[in-house]
């Protein structure tokens, strides 16, 4: 049946039918019923009464309350899973409306839920309406497939593949040649303190342990003095390899900060932080960072993206490196369009962030140093993690804090099935009903071990910012989608399809694996 359609037929005042006057699938007419006896015609309809009231107040009427409709802007990333309306999600539409304060996202889930799914939802979206998509250090390789598709470029760096220069000012540079004043010592500064902020966390990564006072006055002086150097000799970016010589022929200027007699007793005091620089540049990552930049900004392109999936199975100092190179790198590029005039809303991904800050201590606010974007640049950010744990993965109270903090000050939060003790997490940071955490517990696990169903936590998020109730959202993926995201491709090769048990063809719904 139809809505709306009458299935009855008409009668006559003896109560007979009456072929002649069948209304069988024709409309009701709307609120007045049918004129015909019986039909329930009504010769006045009153308008509905409104009434208002807390959910406190109302919350046993049948058939119980919900939170009210919303279709708020932005990509359409699925339907209310209790209205059906269609939902978008756009942060930086949601600011300006006053929806949200800032437009960052942290995004958080189980594994195979579907985050790089609604990410890369969003991604197609906000490069349709005129944002670059920006996705640095991506360590397995997901995004380059969307990225390619998107027209954008994708820069993949290892071992006898691109490398990147840590001191690489990026477009930055260029910046530099077409302004003067406070401005260009604005950026000067810009330039000198990610530089400074990125190589003491390079030495960070490879000791796992703090830099010291002395430590840190050598690299800020060596830096300037490789810089001085470099300009001299006509190129155009230093390289550690730079701050290393600087370091083994010391001027007077390293004497004085170690209040040494000559060279040899300098090269003896700073022999910890030699030996340091010098694995950055002669061990597991050599020849990746160490040189000029092989990568270059292409600021017209509508995506850009850092693939450092070759370094994937590397020890997690080689993974942090070049994560943190990467973030620094494309925040220079951010940075750099915008100073040039070719300012552009920036879509930026920083997933699996925790595998770099957990490495060492400090790395927290080091990161935040080097990819630190002013709000009014015009940025949305997408923090992706698997659980909160990994927050007490790092390595001392004051990084967890600042950690927490970080989460805490996303204007929005996606969250995917998770359990009872990641929603404890959750609650810490953002308030959560009842019935909210128990729809993202229902997302959780299978409700019984029969194959071929799939996960009832794919394609389902709840967003929620500050204290509104939540939006329980369901997201169903066009063809071109799943094969676009699908990250189980692993599971569905030559090799695997050879094993007994075959892969569950409902995991090509474009999930993360």
């Amino acid at each position: 049946m139809s809505p709306g359609t009458a299935w009855t037929t008409a009668t006559t005042e003896d109560g007979t039918n009456d072929p002649g006057r069948d209304y069988r699938h024709r409309p009701v007419p709307r609120s007045w019923g049918w004129p015909t006896p019986g039909g329930g015609r009504a010769a006045n309809v009153d308008s509905g009464a409104v009434y208002q009231g807390t959910t406190t107040q109302v919350c046993g009427l049948y058939p119980f309350a919900v939170s009210s409709g919303a279709t708020p802007p932005g990509v359409p990333v699925g339907r209310n899973a209790l209205t059906a309306e269609p939902v978008g999600l756009d942060p930086s539409e949601w600011m300006r409306e006053g929806l949200v304060s800032n437009t960052g996202m942290w995004i958080q889930g189980q594994p195979g839920i579907g985050k790089s799914t609604i990410v890369k939802r969003l991604m197609t979206g906000l490069v349709a309406f005129g944002f670059v998509a920006v996705v640095p250090g991506d360590v397995k390789g997901e995004y380059s497939a969307l990225v390619e598709h998107l027209g954008g470029r994708v820069w993949r760096i290892g071992r006898g593949l691109h490398s990147l220069n840590p001191l690489d000012a990026g477009p930055l540079r260029a910046a530099l040649a077409q302004t003067q004043g406070t401005e260009r010592a604005r950026l000067l500064e810009t330039i000198r303190a990610r530089r400074l902020s990125l190589l003491e966390a390079l030495v960070v990564i490879v000791r796992r342990t703090e830099i010291t006072v002395t430590e840190r006055r050598l690299l800020d002086v060596a830096l300037d003095l490789a810089v001085t150097a470099t300009e001299r000799h006509g190129a155009s970016e230093p390289t550690i390899p730079d701050v290393v010589r600087v370091l083994t022929n010391p001027p007077a200027e390293l004497l004085d900060i170690t209040a040494c007699a000559d060279e040899r007793e300098f090269r003896r005091y700073a022999l910890d932080l030699l030996n340091t620089l010098g694995l950055l540049c002669k061990g597991a990552i050599r020849g990746m960072f160490d040189r000029p930049s092989s990568i270059r900004a292409e600021l017209d392109s509508p995506a850009l993206s850092l693939d450092i999936s070759a370094l994937d199975e590397d020890d997690d100092e080689v993974v942090a490196a070049a994560m943190l190179s990467s973030w620094a790198w494309a925040a220079a590029v951010i940075d750099g369009s915008s100073a040039l005039g070719r300012r552009r809303n920036v879509f930026r991904v920083q997933d699996e962030l925790w595998r770099a800050l957990r490495v060492a201590p400090g790395l927290v606010e080091r990161s935040d140093r080097v990819t630190r974007l002013g709000r009014h640049r015009g940025e949305v950010s997408a923090q992706v993690t698997h659980s909160l744990d990994d927050l007490e993965a790092l390595p001392t109270e004051a990084d967890r804090a600042k950690a927490r903090g970080m989460a805490s000050r996303n204007g929005i939060m996606v969250l995917g099935g998770m359990a009872d003790k990641e929603l404890d997490g959750i609650r810490r940071i953002t308030p959560l009903t009842s019935q909210e955490a128990a729809i993202v517990r229902s997302w959780a696990a299978p409700p019984t071990w029969v194959k071929g169903n799939t996960h009832p936590g794919r394609g389902k998020y709840l967003i929620k910012s500050g204290e509104r109730m939540g939006l329980p959202v369901s997201m169903s993926l066009v063809p071109t989608e799943r094969a676009l995201y699908d990250t189980d491709q692993a599971w569905r090769s030559p090799a695997v399809s050879r094993l007994p048990v075959q892969p569950d063809p409902a995991t090509a719904n474009g999930a993360e694996a």
